[in-house]
């Protein structure tokens, strides 16, 4: 099994290496902004659908609303090239707060992000299989499977490194990038299947259940904003870019939001030309795929392609929650597990932990895309609130060249990010937001306790506090045998490297039937002589850990002496011939876990069974 997982991984990378998994803006595109790219599939249709509520006539209003969100993209872009040439070792968001405001900020830009990311690769991924099955309606009952297996993918390309995962996704995202442009270039230009008839059934009326009203349209905008999630994972992964790491970052921030912008308007231009409309059993993008190019191979191969890139969109998530979790586990509100490279030089624990989480949400909903879109974009508005006021804070204290024009830029995108976040959770509260609203202050709760057990344990190590100098001490090691033996005069051997005070103990279990037996054993060891005394331990029980503690409890009385148990352990080569040795060594040591200044080792001895059955 190790082989394979070596196999699937790869091999183990020096420190030297982790440069050839960094990434370029091009390869930045795949890793960290798949997810931003990919919400052209349901931003647009987001805002239909709110504004199709009021009526065919409601539709003038698309192309606006769309203005104004790429608008807001274009702030997002330019705060967040702000936040990678100001805080360029990651964390986005999280690192703004950190700097910027009090703890229980920080702690809600983390929670908020984890949940975002969370959804983020459910949401890609159920979205991906969706479109699949909507294709092979054959697969629908396999459609938990089909989101793990995707998921299952994904978590071992990013486990082998950025580099492999950069690679592997590049090109259907630049099939993606390309027939998406070219699609709408044909569409603004000459498209080749105007008129034709649309499968479906149209869902638009003429007098909508409600009118054209302020809380409308910013329903219509705030859903519409889903289009903008994303857009900071880039900012989250800056330490992912070669070097000049600054420079490649902000690169990959403004490409981003030059294809995504372009995308957005492009469709709103064409949806409105065309008079688009919500449709059964098919979306906003198929239909305008359709009459830009018509049902022809093109539009077959663009859908195929959406599929495979909207699941594929979950790495953008992967790129960014373990670099943001390994900046939360320094500052000590995570495990430090999470802050700890593994043999491919990736934080291999964020990894699994996002894979677990997802995965587990993806079981509870049952790959059911619907039951995950209320969730959605909470979380990462949150983040765009909370990233642009800490920038305003910023540019106030530091007051570099035109901060009074960068503060005012910041302020307005942060006072739109929070009213869509408010929108968002008036309108989706009892869809499912409310989850949502419960997770991050329980995430945070979990952070602040987290965080208390690190203070107390560095009050505990001392740490930051020079030590006072060292008395000398005695050691005396206590040897547990079972008989005279190999195993036993290496562990003796061991032990009087260790110290000349050395005591072996024998526990004997008080029957008739061991009269003889502690007898003999006696015998040999005063034949053996190691120079060593042989303590006899009688006890009623057929445990031996009590009377060895017992014993060591009754050495530990002397304050100038420390105690340590050395106990011989068996090794056999073979790992089917382990369960076949009584294990003594972990009766002991967990008995002893309770004795916090009592040292507790093992002298292994390999079995060499050559001539075994």
């Amino acid at each position: 099994m190790g082989s394979v997982w070596r196999f699937l991984v790869g091999r183990p990378l020096r420190a030297r290496e982790v440069a050839k998994e960094q990434i370029t803006p091009v390869e930045g595109l795949p890793v960290l902004s798949l997810d931003a790219l990919t919400s052209v599939a349901y931003g647009p249709e987001a805002i239909i659908g709110i504004l199709a509520l009021a009526g065919a006539g409601a539709l003038s209003l698309l192309l606006p609303i769309t203005g104004a969100i790429v608008a807001l993209l274009a702030i997002l872009v330019f705060s967040y090239r702000q936040v990678i040439d100001a805080y360029p070792g990651g964390g986005g968001t999280y690192a703004v707060c950190r700097a910027n405001f009090g703890r229980t900020v920080r702690l809600l830009a983390a929670a908020a992000l984890v949940v975002d990311y969370t959804l983020t690769v459910a949401v890609s991924i159920a979205a991906g299989v969706g479109a699949l099955v909507s294709a092979f309606p054959g697969l629908r009952p396999a459609t938990v499977p089909l989101c793990l297996g995707f998921l299952a993918v994904i978590t071992v390309l990013n486990l082998r490194g950025l580099g492999d995962t950069a690679r592997a996704f590049l090109l259907p995202t630049m099939v993606f990038i390309v027939g998406m442009l070219a699609i709408i270039g044909i569409g603004l230009v000459h498209p080749l299947a105007v008129g034709s008839p649309q499968p479906g059934r149209p869902l638009l009326v003429e007098h909508g259940i409600e009118t054209v009203s302020v809380l409308l349209v910013l329903r219509a905008f705030s859903a519409g904003c889903s289009a903008l999630t994303g857009v900071e994972a880039i900012a989250n992964g800056v330490p992912m870019f070669r070097q000049p790491r600054v420079v490649r970052a902000k690169r990959t921030e403004l490409l981003l939001g030059a294809i995504l912008g372009t995308m957005l308007l492009g469709l709103a231009i064409l949806a409105a030309r065309w008079h688009v409309g919500p449709r059964t059993g098919q979306t906003v993008l198929s239909q305008i795929i359709a009459i830009s190019v018509g049902r022809d191979w093109a539009y077959y191969v663009m859908s195929l392609t959406i599929t495979l890139v909207l699941a594929l969109a979950a790495n953008t998530s992967f790129g960014g929650l373990p670099v943001l979790a390994s900046l939360v586990a320094r500052d000590n509100y995570l495990p430090h597990l999470f802050s700890l490279r593994d043999d491919r030089q990736v934080y291999g624990f964020g990894i699994w932990a996002l894979a677990v989480l997802s995965g587990a949400l993806l079981l509870a909903v049952g790959g059911n895309t619907l039951a995950l879109i209320p969730l959605f974009a909470i979380g990462v508005f949150t983040g765009f609130t909370l990233s642009q006021a800490g920038l305003v804070r910023h540019w106030v204290r530091s007051r570099p060249p035109r901060w009074r024009h960068r503060a005012i830029i910041n302020g307005f995108g942060a006072v739109v990010t929070a009213v869509c976040t408010v929108v968002f959770l008036v309108t989706k509260f009892t869809a499912g937001a409310w989850v949502v609203v419960l997770a991050v202050p329980a995430l945070m709760y979990t952070f602040v306790r987290i965080h208390r057990y690190y203070e107390h344990a560095g009050r505990a190590l001392g740490l930051g506090v020079v030590p006072g100098k060292l008395p000398a001490r005695n050691t005396l090691v206590v040897v547990p045998v079972a008989g005279v033996s190999r195993l036993t005069e290496r562990a003796i051997a061991q032990a009087l490297s260790i110290s000349h005070d050395v005591v072996a103990v024998h526990v004997v279990v008080e029957s008739t039937d061991n009269v003889e037996e502690d007898r003999d054993l006696q015998a040999r060891w005063a034949r053996w002589d190691p120079g060593v005394p042989l303590r006899i331990v009688h006890t009623e029980f057929a445990s031996i850990a009590g009377p060895v503690v017992g014993l060591v409890d009754e050495l530990r009385g002397r304050q100038d002496r420390q105690v340590m148990v050395l106990i011989p352990v068996v090794r056999p080569d073979h790992r089917y011939a382990d369960f076949l040795h009584d294990h003594r060594d972990r009766v002991l040591t967990k008995a002893l876990r309770a004795r916090p200044d009592v040292i507790v080792a093992t002298v292994p001895m390999s079995l060499h069974l050559d001539d075994s059955p």
